[in-house]
């Protein structure tokens, strides 16, 4: 592969938010695997796993993000008492990590332009609940790609295990680009543990840090949507 090759390869991959429902062949997704495991990690420990959902389990799992995303809409909604209520009903999000943290202060500005740009997209107002709780929804939905995937990580060894899963995910991401697939890393689903482990058999040490949507992008709109690539900051050196 040439340097050029490479660097149409990395810019050509986006965050695919509408998918055919198509399916990725078994012999495909085995190949975009073997690619994943090329990927580097800390003392070759490789501290994360996959799980992968297609056909039934991946709309029982569409079904049971949907029911959790929805059973939150008022404390999105900034609803007076929402949280109260919710953690008096048992219905607070079960996921190992704190998805509704809020961004540090020098990052929510990006946070900010990029929900305002993907929303000014889909022609979607900020005081239109309705049309942003769909939008919203769709991500529990995994947009409708044949592949629902879920990326777990060692406890024991973070914060590398975190680390060594994004390489690898990203390599999977452009293996998945190299073989005609698109993707979309889906965050929201961190939220919940406890749809995955209805599903999944996994070991005890392993924490649930992301989701992912592999498959063939429709000819939506929403598609159109490009998020902006800033240069990668540089620490200045001290004089």
């Amino acid at each position: 592969m040439t340097t050029e090759s490479f660097s149409d390869l990395a810019a050509s991959r986006h965050s695919v938010r509408d998918f055919l429902p198509d399916p990725v062949p078994d012999e495909l997704l085995d190949a975009i695997l073997d690619d994943a495991r090329q990927a580097p990690s800390w003392s070759n420990t490789r501290p994360f796993m996959l799980a992968l959902a297609t056909e039934e389990r991946a709309d029982r799992l569409r079904g049971a993000y949907v029911a959790e995303f929805d059973k939150t809409l008022s404390v999105q909604h900034r609803e007076r008492g929402a949280m109260a209520r919710l953690v008096l009903t048992g219905n607070l999000p079960d996921g190992d990590y704190k998805v509704w943290a809020p961004y540090p202060s020098d990052l929510k500005p990006h946070q900010v332009a990029v929900a305002k740009g993907l929303y000014d997209h889909l022609g979607i107002a900020r005081e239109d609940h309705e049309a942003r709780d769909a939008a919203n929804r769709r991500n529990c939905e995994a947009f409708g790609a044949p592949v629902m995937g879920f990326v777990l990580i060692h406890k024991g060894l973070m914060p590398f295990a975190a680390l060594d899963a994004g390489i690898m995910l990203q390599t999977l991401f452009l293996s998945a680009k190299a073989h005609g697939v698109d993707s979309c890393p889906l965050g929201i689903l961190a939220a919940w543990r406890g749809p995955l482990d209805a599903e999944f058999e996994i070991p005890d040490d392993y924490r649930l840090i992301t989701g992912f949507a592999l498959g063939y992008a429709s000819g939506e709109p929403v598609n159109d949507f490009r998020a902006e690539r800033r240069p990668v900051r540089l620490a200045a050196p001290r004089s």
